[in-house]
């Protein structure tokens, strides 16, 4: 796999995610090394002038009016990251953690930060090598920048803390032996820039992005094998009514579900039939999903410009030169933008569960009740839609915006903060919850199809019922449907019907 080079300026999410999910080598550029480099001396500069300077040699929040007297600034250094690194509750995911080591990186990589070449290349190692710092995942607020959890990241550079690698959890100077890394030692500032930015929520972020995109298309899929078990029809998705309201996501969306049903034998079958309109369930679809995916797209747009932004304080300027304390650890921009992709996801959950329960309620289809052949005796995927509904409902409760809380911490120097960590951290139980609701209607189209036999679904629908049958058999009697739903889940992780769903466009 070729290198990814990072210089502070053009990284994107998917170099995220495969850096992160893939083991993308990293490297750095020349041009950032040259940056870094004039930015040090900025900093080795002032100091020798005895300026004061915020960070470097004062403390820090409340304390910023203490002077640290110049022998000591490196010892202040380390004391930041062990008095900062306090954190709480469950670790971060693998791939949250090396995002997070990536997105610091290359903010630290633009040369407004003042550290020396050696901090970057000592969180390249990381990702290279496969060490991967255990951080706790609770105790951010997102302001200061995401202090607590990149306090656990600052500590591991210095030899200290906990690792995982290889598979195991070591103590943070054996891991960094054993993978022949070398330990560094904090100069002036360098554990602050460590620390200050919005690594910790702009990592959740851009994972998130990744499973939002996924979920996206896969609902179309499954939205699109819905309409044909239900015999549903396409005009909904006539291009001509959503070029008269043209948002982008909502054009995607119908010109993915036409592609989706082109060639069905189902809904031919039933051209002329009476019914003038369809349910906003199926009829909608280009609407909602569509809104889903502008959500995406402003939220991918919010987050590949913070990845690419110096988000330390204070900053310093080399070409000036100057050094300014500022804000721009504040995580406003992430928060709002996480708290958006949470609601999105959830509404993509609220209409999948709409589906299901159209596809089982008999009063609702065609279809035999509850999608058995022999309802009474048999309750089929009754209680599918119960646990769809569940899942649906506690999605609402993640979806509460976590950006319009604050509270003042630091003795009330920091008044206003983000709650970015918290707006990230809430949105993958709302992802697990969709992936399981979108497998829920997957699983129950198909056996909706099944009983509209010999009749076969359109040129995309035809694939995403046979990933579906390949490895979940047809209900011909009760069973538990635990192990069917996982298999799908499983699918979904896997991008299998992402990949049917571009497929069909490209066809």
């Amino acid at each position: 796999m070729q290198d990814l080079e990072i210089s502070g300026h053009d990284l994107t999410v998917r170099d995220i995610v495969r850096v992160a999910r893939e083991n993308q080598p990293v490297v750095l550029s020349e041009e950032a090394r040259a940056q870094l480099r004039r930015s040090r001396e900025s900093v080795t500069r002032a100091l020798a002038e005895d300026r004061t300077i915020y960070g470097v040699n004062t403390g820090f929040g409340k304390l910023a009016d203490v002077r640290i007297d110049a022998e000591k600034v490196r010892e202040l250094q380390v004391n930041l990251a062990r008095s900062h690194a306090c954190g709480v509750g469950p670790p971060l995911a693998k791939d949250v953690v090396r995002a997070m080591i990536l997105i610091r990186a290359n903010a630290l990589a633009k040369g407004y930060s003042g550290i020396r070449v050696e901090v970057v290349e000592a969180l390249i190692q990381l990702l290279n090598k496969s060490v991967t710092p255990v951080i706790p995942s609770r105790g951010s607020v997102g302001a200061s920048g995401d202090l607590t959890p990149a306090a656990h990241l600052a500590l591991v550079l210095v030899g200290e803390g906990f690792v995982e690698y290889r598979g195991q959890v070591f103590p943070s100077m054996l891991a960094l032996c054993k993978a022949g890394i070398l330990s560094i030692s904090f100069e002036a500032k360098e554990g602050l820039a460590i620390l200050n930015g919005t690594h910790g929520c702009s990592a959740l972020a851009s994972i998130a992005l990744a499973e939002m995109e996924n979920l996206i298309l896969t609902a179309e899929v499954a939205g699109a094998l819905s309409l044909e078990a239900l015999k549903g029809t396409r005009s909904a998705f006539d291009l001509r009514i959503h070029r008269i309201r043209p948002h982008a996501g909502q054009i995607e969306s119908a010109t993915t579900l036409l592609a989706l049903t082109r060639d069905s034998e189902i809904i031919a079958s039933h051209k002329d039939c009476k019914k003038v309109q369809d349910a906003y369930s199926l009829r909608c679809m280009p609407q909602v999903h569509g809104a889903a995916r502008t959500a995406w797209r402003h939220a991918l747009q919010v987050v590949e410009t913070e990845v690419n932004s110096a988000t330390d304080n204070p900053l310093v300027f080399p070409e000036e030169p100057a050094v300014v304390s500022g804000g721009n650890f504040h995580a406003e921009p992430i928060a709002l933008v996480l708290d958006y992709i949470a609601i999105a996801l959830t509404e993509l959950g609220n209409i999948s569960e709409r589906r299901i329960e159209r596809l089982v309620n008999p009063d609702l289809s065609e279809l035999p009740a509850f999608l058995t052949s022999q309802p009474g005796l048999e309750s089929g995927f009754m209680m599918n839609q119960v646990v769809a509904a569940a899942l649906a409902s506690e999605n609402k409760v993640y979806s509460h915006p976590a950006s319009v809380d604050t509270i003042p911490t630091e003795a009330n120097m920091e008044d206003h903060v983000s709650m970015g960590m918290h707006a990230g951290l809430k949105v993958f139980p709302i992802v697990e919850n969709v992936k399981n609701v979108l497998a829920i209607e997957l699983m129950c189209a198909a056996q909706g199809i099944d009983f509209l036999a010999p009749l076969k679904p359109g040129w995309g629908t035809a694939r995403a019922y046979a990933a579906v049958r390949e490895d979940i058999p047809s209900l011909t009697r009760d069973r538990s449907t635990s192990v069917d739903i996982g298999r799908i889940v499983q699918k979904i992780n896997a991008g299998e019907f992402k990949r049917i769903a571009r497929e069909a466009l490209n066809k």
